[in-house]
């Protein structure tokens, strides 16, 4: 059968510099003559796009932010409106939703994406693919992953989130394959499938594409949740990152050891909080740099999310940098009591306690000016042992203990889907000086 691996992703490190280096003086003249965004930039910073030859060259050019995103969107509009095919927003995460327009070339491209970010997880035609995700709202990602699967000529069960029985009917009705789904609603099917006797490792269910949050530690060793996941439903897990900015994805190989990049696709780089790029083995916030993108590429756009990277080949055969699972995110980072983390530590505690259905972590400005912890716990058993058994979790592996709040798993629920949230609104951010909302 043909390789779906890209020839380019087969090339060494020096063969894909110099293929992106070739590419990079296209995308600066095209965002000189259509960008009023960078065009204002350029100008502002007197920059010479002819000297803008190289990625080494990059660092010579301001980044942008999501407040340009927010505050400038429509400069950053490369086409006339009639050719706009699709809408679609960003989750509003880090703040207010961002509208990106996607011409016809765009979609293309982000179905090519998805194509060869799920030949990563070996998909085949063979494959039948429940997405349990939602595919309306200007939601990117499930496009994304309807077009990908089509491309491949996989089946397609577009299920949706939610409804532990609709999921199970679906899984008895065609035997899917496989599941792309935001790994903590798994744990949910296990219980649902423990009460009612199913065997999960009878059904035709072999993998699952994980979205939307970190199943493995920065070692690439599955963390809490990939752990009670596996720990019960023996199937492959494989993590993939990707962002409405930038229309692309990192998904692992069978070996789970970074999403792999997708070098036609993106330029990326990984930068400290002075803009300077760091060395492998050092936590940066990742940056990129469209390529192929009609409608509204992006220049050194910063992403906000922290990952290690690492460059030497895999034995999968693909030679491109490979991404590590999202530490935190730079905005989301809490100093408490003289500890400095990021929300997917304090989830990893919470996942382990097997007593806890769902819960929402909020932090605000303290009295005296500092960060403060609250975490409410969605519970059926709220009860004094379990309060101590957290208390201790967290000692043991954060070293410092937030507030804790008990509320029905009925509550938690709500809270998370509220104003109609397509993405569950684990974070919440009430400091003083956050834009999050």
């Amino acid at each position: 059968m043909e390789s779906k691996i890209p020839e380019i992703e087969l090339k060494s490190l020096e063969d894909i510099k110099s293929y992106q280096n070739s590419r990079l003086p296209e995308l600066m003249d095209y965002l000189q003559q259509s960008s009023r965004f960078y065009q204002r930039m350029f100008s502002e910073n007197k920059i010479d796009i002819k000297k803008i030859k190289s990625t080494e060259d990059l660092k010579n050019l301001p980044i942008t932010t999501k407040d340009d995103l927010q505050n400038f969107g429509h400069d950053f509009l490369c086409v006339n409106k009639d050719k706009i095919i699709d809408y679609v927003t960003t989750s509003g995460t880090l703040g207010e939703p961002v509208t990106f327009a996607m011409s016809s070339k765009d979609l293309d491209r982000l179905t090519y994406n998805e194509y060869i970010s799920f030949a990563c997880a070996n998909t085949s035609e063979k494959d039948i693919y429940q997405l349990m995700l939602t595919l309306d709202k200007r939601f990117m990602a499930g496009m994304a992953y309807y077009l990908g699967l089509k491309m491949h000529g996989a089946g397609i069960i577009r299920n949706g989130p939610g409804s532990a029985k609709l999921q199970f009917d679906s899984i008895e009705r065609y035997k899917p394959t496989a599941l792309v789904t935001v790994p903590s609603f798994l744990p949910k099917l296990i219980e649902y499938a423990e009460k009612h006797n199913i065997d999960l490792n009878k059904t035709s269910v072999k993998k699952a594409i994980c979205i939307g949050e970190p199943i493995r530690n920065t070692d690439f060793s599955l963390n809490t949740l990939g752990l009670k996941i596996k720990e019960k439903w023996n199937i492959d897990l494989y993590s993939t990152y990707a962002s409405t900015e930038m229309g692309t994805a990192f998904t692992e190989c069978q070996l789970g050891h970074g999403g792999h990049h997708h070098p036609e696709l993106i330029i990326v780089e990984f930068l400290d909080e002075n803009n300077q790029e760091v060395a492998e083995g050092e936590a940066g916030e990742v940056t990129i740099t469209t390529l192929g993108v009609e409608a509204m590429p992006l220049l050194r756009f910063k992403t906000g999310d922290i990952c290690y990277h690492y460059v030497e080949p895999c034995s999968c055969g693909r030679n491109s940098i490979r991404l590590g699972p999202v530490i935190g995110r730079r905005q989301q980072m809490i100093k408490y009591k003289g500890t400095s983390l990021y929300p997917p530590a304090i989830y990893d505690v919470l996942n382990e306690i097997s007593e806890i259905e769902n819960y929402i972590v909020e932090v605000s400005t303290g009295s005296l000016g500092t960060d403060e912890i609250k975490v409410i716990v969605g519970s059926d058993l709220q009860t004094l042992e379990l309060g101590k058994k957290l208390k201790e979790a967290f000692r043991v592996k954060l070293r410092v203990t937030p507030e804790i709040e008990f509320q029905s798993p009925t509550f938690i629920q709500k809270q998370l889907f509220a104003n109609e949230s397509r993405k569950p609104m684990v974070f919440c951010d009430y400091r003083k000086s956050s834009n999050i909302e």
